[in-house]
Parts: structure tokens; C-alpha cells; sequence
């Protein structure tokens, strides 16, 4: 399938350079009208913010403050990173001639040229093969893919190559990559292209697993991320690229992997929450303080390592934890919050822990069953008002 056309000018929407449809499977969007080319016409399929305030300590009180988009929060960390060392370089499908498929590498190809953003064929299981050799000879490959339900076709070298080979070469060999790209439900695209695959890495040893919410920490994390010697798993989300934040004006501006964050203090219930649930979780708190009840919200961030002494620490505050995440809930991240919270801190639970999460069905691709599947706004309420009953 050859590339669609560049995008026009203005670009999407939210007024950035678009958020396109995605499939490179021959699968157009459903419901798109096609152009004179015969190709859908790209829609973007951004969500609105969240209408509350974040709380944010890592920044300084006197910084500077820009807002960004996360495409755009990402595209700065990668150019930020590629100029501060040479060995770092972009691959996937369609970064370079194309910009990307939800323009993140937007004018890397310009600065950096085509030996350093490298567009690919349709094999991810070759490319993502190809950058982990490229790491085990030295080099610091990022490798996009055009969405992560893709990155099954690569899942033998993400888990068997990458994450396994520095523990099974006694510490010989190491795997210095960075496999990123858009996660979990976008809008009406369906059950195969709809999965949040946050647990389903943050099980496998050998590999960190990092999901930001906002662009200050999409540029943060992702810049320690290309910096650490071991092999990460970068879960954007899908419906979030468009969305504005705070991104803090300073020269090299680096966020800890493996540290949650409070973005909300509370003293009645533990909401904690990753990427795009982190908005959902704030919303229902501002919702929930009107009712009297306080919440605290922490964002996981990092699901490999998990900062659990962060959770602990609020329950043994709050005595009370609803976890969300977008994703299923057998075996889900949400169990292991929960496992974690009733090993270390199970005396000071006055209620059982709740978990919110998808339906535990493959994600329709009817409006109204997408709708009534997906965690939001409303399911945390609930949930929170019953560990309050």
C-alpha cells in the first residue's frame, strides 16, 4: 500500500499537524470518505482535555512554561536526544518521508537525514529485529510502530531478543532501545486495533514499561528512556497526541523512570491510575469534591518499575483504593496495584480494593457498545462512592 498523501496544510482539528488514520493493513477508517486518490481521508480522533489543574512537583515554581502538545512534547525529546548523541537514530514505518503516521517525527528527516530517521517496509517483526541488532552493536535505535497492535508481529524480538539477551549473556550484551508508539482504544477502529497492551509488557522481566499522561512528562520520560541501557517499552495513547500541556522552558528537562506522581492530594481515597486514565481519575475527583468527598490521585507513570511505596504511602493516608486503567481487568495492572497495596499496607485498608477497567470483551466497534465499554468519568465515581459506602 503506498503512502497517503501529505496531509494539508493546518493540519487536524486540534490545530497540529493531524492525528491520521493509522492502518497500514489496507483497512480504511470506517465510515471515511475517500479522496480523489482513493485513499480515506485522515481523521483526527483527538479527545478534549481535562478541564482541571495538575499538580506537579517536579516542576520548578519559577520555570518557564510552554504549552505543547504530546506529539509535539515527543518529537522535542527525540530531536533533543538525537543531537545530544549520535548513536541515537528513528526507524518505522512512514517517520521520515511522511513525518509519522500522527507526525511525532514531524521534520526529523530535515535536520538529522535519511541515515538517522530511517522509514521501513510493512515487517515490523524485520525492523524491530533489525533495531535490536543495531543496540546490540552500540547504537540507541527508537523504534516506532504505527500503532502497538502492530507490535505483535514483533513481540519475539521485543520479549525474546531485547528483554532477555543481557541476563542471558551474564551481562555481556545489552539492548539500549526504545519501541514506541501509539497504545490502547482509539475511536470506532475496532477490537484489533484497540488493545492496551500496558500489562501485557509490564509482566516481561528484562523490559521497562512506561506510560506518561501529560507532554512534560511524554518529554521527560522519553528522553531518560532513550538514556537507559535496557530495553523500553513507551505506550502513547492513541486519542492523546493533540492534547495541550505544560511543558517546562529548560535546557535539558529529564523525568526519573520508575517514580509515580500525586497530580492531586486527598485524605478520603487512593485513585491511581496511567496515561489517558490519569484525565479520567483528575475529572472525577473535581466531580467527587463537590460531593464533599476528597481524593488523591496518583499516576503511575512507570508500570515496570512500579513505584508502589508511592500508592502505599497515600492508602496508609486515605485508607481506601480504587484503581482505573483502560485495559482488561484479569491479570491487569490494577491487580497488581492491588496486590501490592494489600501486601504492604493491608491493615490500613477500611475497605476492599476496586478495580476499574475495560468490559472484559474485545472492544466493539459500535459506538454505543465502545461507549458502554470503556472506562470513564463515570465508572471511577462509582467505584469510589462504593469503598466510601
Amino acid at each position: 500500500m503506498p503512502s497517503p498523501p501529505a496531509p494539508p496544510a493546518g493540519g487536524g482539528p486540534d490545530g497540529g499537524a493531524g492525528a491520521w488514520w493509522p492502518c497500514h493493513r489496507n483497512c480504511p477508517a470506517p465510515d471515511a470518505p475517500s479522496d480523489k486518490s482513493g485513499e480515506p481521508e485522515k481523521k483526527d480522533v483527538t479527545e478534549t482535555g481535562p478541564k482541571v489543574e495538575l499538580k506537579d512537583p517536579e516542576i520548578p515554581a519559577d520555570a518557564k512554561l510552554v504549552k505543547t502538545t504530546i506529539r509535539d512534547a515527543l518529537r522535542d525529546a527525540m530531536a533533543e536526544e538525537m543531537r545530544r548523541d549520535e548513536a541515537v537514530f528513528l526507524m518505522g514505518e512512514e517517520v521520515a518521508q511522511y513525518q509519522g503516521a500522527y507526525k511525532v517525527s514531524r521534520e526529523l528527516l530535515q535536520e538529522f537525514g535519511d541515515r538517522r530517521v530511517v522509514d521501513t517496509p510493512i515487517t515490523e517483526h524485520g525492523f524491530a529485529g533489525l533495531g535490536v541488532g543495531a543496540a546490540f552493536a552500540g547504537l540507541k535505535p527508537i523504534v516506532e510502530f504505527m500503532t502497538w497492535n502492530f507490535g505483535m508481529q514483533a513481540i519475539d524480538q521485543i520479549i525474546n531478543s531485547a528483554a532477555k539477551t543481557l541476563y542471558m549473556s551474564g551481562g555481556q550484551m545489552g539492548c539500549p532501545i526504545v519501541f514506541r508508539g501509539p497504545n490502547g482504544a482509539a475511536s470506532r477502529v475496532a477490537a484489533q486495533h484497540s488493545q492496551d497492551y500496558s500489562a501485557w509488557y509490564a509482566q516481561i522481566p528484562g523490559l521497562k514499561v512506561i506510560a506518561p499522561y501529560d507532554a512534560a512528562d511524554a518529554k521527560g520520560l522519553l528522553k531518560a528512556a532513550i538514556r537507559d541501557p535496557n530495553p523500553i517499552v513507551f505506550l502513547e495513547h492513541e486519542m492523546m497526541y493533540g492534547l495541550e500541556f505544560d511543558v517546562p522552558d529548560v535546557d535539558d528537562w529529564v523525568v526519573p523512570i520508575g517514580k509515580a506522581k500525586v497530580r492531586r492530594e486527598g485524605t478520603d481515597v487512593t485513585i491511581t491510575a496511567h496515561s489517558r486514565m490519569v484525565g479520567f481519575a483528575l475529572q472525577a475527583a473535581e466531580k467527587l469534591a463537590e460531593e464533599g468527598i476528597s481524593c488523591e490521585v496518583v499516576d503511575l507513570r512507570t508500570l515496570r518499575p512500579l513505584d508502589h511505596e508511592t500508592v502505599v504511602e497515600s492508602v496508609k493516608k486515605t485508607s481506601r483504593l480504587v484503581s482505573a486503567e483502560e485495559g482488561w481487568g484479569p491479570m491487569g495492572v490494577g491487580a497488581e496495584v492491588v496486590a501490592r497495596v494489600i501486601e504492604h499496607a493491608f491493615d490500613y485498608l477500611d475497605a476492599p480494593p476496586l478495580r476499574v477497567c475495560q468490559e472484559d470483551v474485545p472492544l466493539p466497534y459500535a459506538a454505543n457498545l465502545e461507549a458502554l465499554s470503556l472506562p470513564g468519568v463515570d465508572k471511577i465515581i462509582a467505584a469510589v462512592k462504593q469503598v466510601m459506602a
